[in-house]
């Protein structure tokens, strides 16, 4: 087949075939910083100060809806837990100066599962009730809520 192609169309195969390549490799890097992403994922939680206010709260902010008044009370009543855990966890928005607008890709798509696996936790959780909440909480703008609405249908779907 190659040798009924142009010298023009070998050319341009051989420069798409560089581009297919390079595009599996910054997937490759990224899927690798994801990995270690998981392998890290909120460590901080396994150790003082945060291991004590989680082991106390935890049960409460599950059987808790997630965004309601009971909910928000026991968040504040794990503040130096929380701030310990926003500053050594980046893909907390309360992470960063400006939240969201601060985060990378990486820091979103961690975020995302967070949000998704906390919500299992709860009696009543749902990922779409969860993005609903946090649009507001962190604003999140639209165009970013519907990513993570399309992201979560597909995920689901993908879990059969």
């Amino acid at each position: 087949m190659a040798e009924n192609l142009t010298l023009e169309q070998q050319a341009t195969n051989f420069a798409t075939f560089r581009h297919i390549e390079r595009v599996r490799n910054l997937l490759n890097a990224m899927a690798f910083d994801l990995i270690k992403r998981g392998e890290q994922h909120d460590q901080s939680k396994l150790e003082s100060p945060e291991v004590e206010l989680f082991t106390e709260f935890t049960p409460k902010l599950a059987a808790s809806t997630y965004g309601s008044e009971e909910y928000e009370g026991f968040r504040k009543a794990m503040g130096p837990a929380l701030d310990h855990h926003y500053a050594k966890n980046s893909h907390h928005p309360e992470h960063w100066p400006n939240g969201i607008n601060d985060m990378n890709l990486l820091d979103l798509l961690e975020m995302f599962c967070d949000w998704k696996a906390a919500g299992e936790r709860h009696n009543n959780g749902n990922i779409l009730k969860s993005i609903e909440v946090n649009a507001n909480r962190f604003g999140i703008s639209p165009q970013l809520v519907k990513i993570f609405q399309n992201t979560a249908k597909v995920f689901d779907s993908n879990q059969g």
